[in-house]
């Protein structure tokens, strides 16, 4: 028998924040507790640095602005983020997040992404044909693949996942 979870404190962001270096970006913490069915993040982006354009097309995302301030963009338009302000992702929604002249620091909160399984492999498709002779092979995207939590960024410019926040490498 599995014993019922404890409810306790994880963080006090105040503290967390204000040791974390001035300069430091991506993710500055990631709830990471065992059996888990929700995921979050706090997440700083320097003055003028952006998440771009992107939606999901699985889960709804909650955003609280705990310090600085921003732009969240949208089909419809722009509109301002400051401190305490709430903002509801519904997934499928077409968002980018920009930060202002102080920067700008918030927290995710989502349901946790179902694991990867092992299924049994798909039937056996047409063979890929091979490239032209001068197309060479296709481009890596190792660089768009999120080292915190896996995603495949699909935007050839982003600089941090837009799932978890991190900095996408290279």
């Amino acid at each position: 028998m599995t014993p019922p979870a404890t409810a306790r404190v994880l963080v006090t962001l105040d503290e967390h924040l204000a040791r974390a270096a001035a300069d430091r970006q991506g993710a500055l913490w990631k709830l990471a507790e065992r059996g888990r069915a929700l995921d979050a993040n706090v997440v700083r982006l320097p003055p003028g640095a952006g998440v771009a354009e992107h939606s999901d097309d699985v889960l709804d995302v909650l955003l609280v602005v705990l310090d600085g301030e921003g732009t969240l963009g949208t089909p419809a338009g722009t509109e301002p983020l400051a401190p305490h302000a709430v903002v509801w992702l519904p997934r499928t929604s077409r968002r980018s997040l920009t930060a202002g002249e102080r920067g700008l620091v918030y927290l995710t909160a989502h349901p946790r992404r179902p694991g990867l399984t092992v299924a049994a492999a798909a039937p056996a498709a047409a063979p890929v044909p091979a490239p032209p002779a001068d197309g060479g092979e296709p481009p890596c995207a190792l660089n768009r693949v999120c080292a915190g939590c896996g995603r495949l960024c699909g935007e050839r410019d982003a600089r941090f996942c837009a799932r978890c926040g991190d900095a996408l490498p290279g």
